[in-house]
């Protein structure tokens, strides 16, 4: 069994999954088009060029996401993306990818369980936070 993300976007998850391949080094396998869908007679025109379905793969881990009707799109709550990192600096880097014209929640600093972690919503409203997996020295 495997689970993974579904992310859903008012009108920018192209922009964001094209964001979120560099800043993870991960690959878009999929990016289509609810006009190239049997959904295109279902939206609005200016809404065809929008995603009804994006899947990225980071490492073997798949996050998919969508552009939501217009109506029915309500931002993230409740919830957060964890990415796990086993270096320090790498887990650096991709937490100030995601900060990057996001809103910092928490620095990235040591914990008791961590020597690197932080939370951020990036600037497509999505919450994650950054783990270093590495045994912290001392807190």
């Amino acid at each position: 069994m495997q689970i993974h993300a579904q992310l859903s976007f008012s009108g920018q998850c192209e922009e964001a999954f094209t964001w979120y391949a560099r800043v993870l080094h991960g690959t878009v396998l999929m990016m289509l088009r609810y006009g190239e869908s049997p959904m295109a007679d279902q939206v609005p025109h200016d809404w065809r060029h929008k995603i009804v379905h994006a899947r990225l793969d980071v490492n073997g881990s798949q996050l998919t996401g969508s552009d939501a009707p217009r109506a029915a799109y309500q931002r993230p709550c409740g919830v957060s993306l964890v990415v796990n990192l086993a270096d320090q600096t790498e887990a650096a880097r991709v937490f100030q990818g995601l900060a990057e014209k996001g809103s910092v929640q928490l620095p990235m600093q040591p914990t008791f369980w961590s020597p690197a972690y932080g939370a951020v919503v990036d600037q497509f409203g999505i919450p994650w936070e950054v783990n270093c997996t590495q045994a912290p020295q001392d807190v």
